[in-house]
């Protein structure tokens, strides 16, 4: 495997902290909350936004000079939110979220402790933590928490290879019913984000379809999503993005992704903070243009739309 070098360092408390991360048991108690398939997302309700919501994602678009799309389901009451729910984007590191549940589900909680050997050939650009371990290795649940507390590419490359690589991942996802992600490339590859292009892409319906299916459907078994709902709950890159945009109280699964042409991401699962259903959101960007800056904002600001919009 050889994905081309550059890396940057972190402090080794940083990795000490990551590697006590992925010891922990899994906790909590919640049972899936549905057995839906990625599917049973698209079918939910039409890909236009409801008029209350349509215009105030359409000011954010003027006010971001952006494109948005945006897509929310109440798993309790059926209701969901979508605006260009059904374009493709760039869904840049928010697939590292669907990478994590695939591994779970090939390999289960009892497999995740094998050690996956690489070289320095094999490190690419914001690897973090796995720049750390090129002599040893890393298990499986090793490199799944790197990749979704740091969004740590070279692990997520790793992880690809044990799935059969990009096309190892896209069947496993077929299989959950998603028919629509598109995955072509390794990080860093995949994050280009070139307007026109449908390699890797999605559409927030479908994205946000796959992930309620390996946090909240069957995917998974209980274990193997209370260990996936822990990593994504406690990852460091997303405070600013949906988490910011939600009531305060509110537990956030998140997975965060940025692409090139001012590409913005992230997808999560929500639960609210007085025992109700949980949400399901996928709010995805693109500015369009070569060098644009991303802004966190606009998705913590469609975020509290989504959720108005759901009467939540």
């Amino acid at each position: 495997m050889s994905y081309s070098p550059r890396t940057r360092r972190v402090t080794t408390w940083t990795v000490a902290g990551l590697l006590a991360l992925a010891a922990l048991p899994a906790c909590g108690s919640q049972e899936a909350g549905t057995g839906s398939p990625a599917g049973a997302a698209r079918s939910a309700s039409p890909s236009a936004a409801t008029k209350p919501t349509a215009g105030q994602f359409r000011a954010l678009e003027r006010e971001f000079d952006a494109r948005l799309g945006v897509y929310a389901l109440d798993t309790g009451t059926g209701r969901s939110v979508g605006y260009r729910a059904d374009d493709r984007f760039a869904y840049a590191s928010t697939f590292k979220a669907l990478a994590a549940g695939a591994v779970l589900r090939k390999f289960g909680t009892d497999g995740i402790d094998k050690v996956v050997k690489y070289s320095r050939d094999d490190l690419v650009e914001n690897s973090p933590v796995s720049e750390n371990f090129v002599e040893t290795g890393m298990s499986l649940r090793g490199l799944c928490a790197a990749t979704l507390w740091y969004s740590d590419n070279t692990a997520v490359n790793l992880l690809l290879h044990e799935l059969g690589g990009p096309d190892g991942l896209e069947k496993a996802l077929e299989d959950l019913g998603d028919d629509v992600t598109e995955m072509d490339r390794y990080e860093p590859d995949m994050s280009e984000g070139a307007p026109g292009d449908i390699r890797d892409t999605s559409t927030p319906r479908a994205m946000a379809g796959s992930l309620r299916a390996f946090l909240l459907g069957d995917a998974l078994k209980r274990d193997e999503r209370e260990l996936l709902r822990q990593w994504m709950t406690t990852n460091m890159t997303g405070r600013t993005l949906i988490t910011a945009g939600v009531p305060d109280g509110w537990e956030v699964a998140d997975k965060s992704g940025t692409a090139g042409y001012g590409g913005r991401n992230n997808i999560a699962v929500l639960w609210p903070d007085d025992g109700g259903n949980p949400v399901v959101m996928a709010v995805m960007s693109t500015r369009g243009k070569q060098g644009a800056e991303r802004d966190d904002a606009l998705i913590a600001k469609a975020a509290t739309v989504a959720v108005e919009g759901l009467g939540r």
